[in-house]
């Protein structure tokens, strides 16, 4: 038997009583020149007929029985019926997003490989798309998005390209780093590798609460365990799914950067920590504290302290007070550029299992408050995840169709039923919203109120 490591059993058995656990991404293709009215079936029909061999990651799924004593472990599909992973959707009108939400609302079926890809047509002026979803055991955000990139090209002319299901990894590649919920429990993926160094964890652990419980008291970003106040994104999912994405210009955000002298992602957090003021404001329901991200950072780890070694790099968690308080959005940017440059310095410092452990009551009261009766919604660990994904640098096609735009489709579940996560293509930045729907009805509007709060940043600091 090939047992899952405990985290993806856990997320297994979460998924049976809670939500999905699957990521996504969207992205939207113009046809090349020339192509005919039944471009998109061809293509389709192609994707069907192929040959293509099947990225090994795509043929196992769990399973668990009296056969495996109760255990998950991996069984591998000898055989792949792709018409039952590659499917046809026509959208009608404005209701692409609707389309989405409802696709990725759908679970996937343990019964087989873990994986959908749904081709779409009907958009505006002749374009389609992909949404692809995949398992979180399968592979993480990030991961998965290299799996599409691999099966992209640069080159316009190119065609018979290999769908991404197919196996398109380079030789002896390096693991991807993880994606959002990835990252979230990566440094507890490592705990079995620091258990030889246990005594400087626990010290670094140990120091890292006190670090916590003193910067709080003199006046630091530092947030403590259930500091975050609780809103309507922290409560129980419905089985509904609302998806919203918009993409903007790179160089206006790294405007923003140079004038206010901190991180492009930090302006990102910026804008979304905007949106989401602005859309609880609305509703009369912002909290007089700040609501409080759970935030991925990438440090190298104490433990792995040698310049060239490919393990180095580890994403540690930080909670990042978001300045929604704060009615000036400068202020709100320079809080959290406060808030991330500490969070850095903290995991740099401790290590990033350190970081995990020490965010342990933060994160299991989010996560498991909204499952246990009777509740007091009072406090919570943190209000919503904030992740920043980056895409392909320069334009990337696809059997000469041009990818105008990725957008992510990231995880929510009880607890977390807002999840925001950005990916930068090409010159431009992509915002991907995800959120129960009976949570935000009308997720459509984060779209304007990300423009009018980034045109607020660029107004405050004459960035424009």
């Amino acid at each position: 038997m090939n047992p899952l490591d405990p985290l993806d059993a856990a997320m297994m058995t979460a998924e049976a009583v809670s939500n999905p656990m699957h990521v996504g991404a969207v992205l939207i293709l113009s046809p090349p020149a020339g192509a005919g009215p039944d471009y998109v079936d061809e293509l389709h029909r192609a994707t069907l007929a192929g040959n293509d061999s099947i990225d090994p990651r795509l043929r196992r799924y769990p399973h668990r029985g009296v056969d495996t004593g109760g255990l998950w472990v991996w069984r591998h599909a000898d055989s792949v019926d792709v018409s039952r992973h590659c499917q046809r959707r026509t959208v009608i009108g404005d209701g692409f997003w609707r389309l989405i939400g409802e696709l990725d609302a759908l679970r996937l079926d343990w019964s087989r490989p873990m994986w959908m890809s749904y081709l779409i047509d009907g958009l505006d002026g002749g374009r389609f798309a992909f949404y692809i979803k995949v398992h979180h055991t399968v592979t993480d955000g990030v991961a998965g998005f290299q799996m599409i990139t691999d099966a992209l090209s640069s080159d316009p002319d190119r065609r018979s390209m290999p769908p991404f299901y197919a196996d398109c990894r380079p030789q002896a590649a390096p693991p991807a780093p993880g994606g959002l919920v990835s990252r979230l429990i990566a440094p507890l993926r490592s705990l079995t590798g620091a258990a030889a160094s246990g005594v400087g964890l626990v010290g670094r652990v140990a120091t890292g609460e006190i670090a916590t419980v003193l910067d709080t008291l003199v006046g630091h970003t530092t947030v403590l365990p259930l500091g975050a106040p609780y809103t309507r994104f922290n409560g129980r999912l419905g089985p509904e799914r609302a998806v919203a994405a918009g993409s903007w210009a790179k160089d206006r955000i790294q405007a923003v950067r140079r004038v206010a002298g901190v991180t492009g992602n930090e302006v990102l957090t910026a804008m979304a920590a905007g949106v989401v003021r602005r859309w609880l404001c609305d509703r009369g329901e912002l909290p007089k504290r700040p609501l409080v991200a759970a935030c991925p950072i990438t440090v190298r780890d104490p433990d792995h302290d040698t310049p060239n070694d490919r393990h180095g790099n580890r994403f540690g968690l930080w909670m990042c007070p978001l300045g929604t308080d704060l009615d000036d959005p400068l202020a709100r940017l320079d809080a959290i550029h406060r808030s991330m440059s500490e969070g850095k310095h903290w995991v740099a410092k401790r290590g990033a299992a350190a970081s995990l452990l020490t965010n342990a009551g933060s994160i299991a009261a989010t996560a498991i408050g909204p499952l246990l009766p009777f509740t007091p919604k009072i406090r919570t660990g943190y209000n919503l995840p904030i992740s920043h994904v980056r895409g392909p640098a320069t334009e990337m096609y696809w059997n000469g169709a041009r990818i105008e735009a990725m957008y992510p489709v990231s995880t929510v579940y009880d607890g977390h039923a807002l999840n925001i996560t950005t990916c930068s293509y090409a010159d431009r930045i992509g915002f991907g919203y995800a959120a129960g729907r009976e949570v935000v009805p009308d997720i459509e509007t984060f779209i304007p109120m990300t423009e009018e709060c980034l045109a607020e940043l660029e107004r405050a600091l004459g960035a424009g």
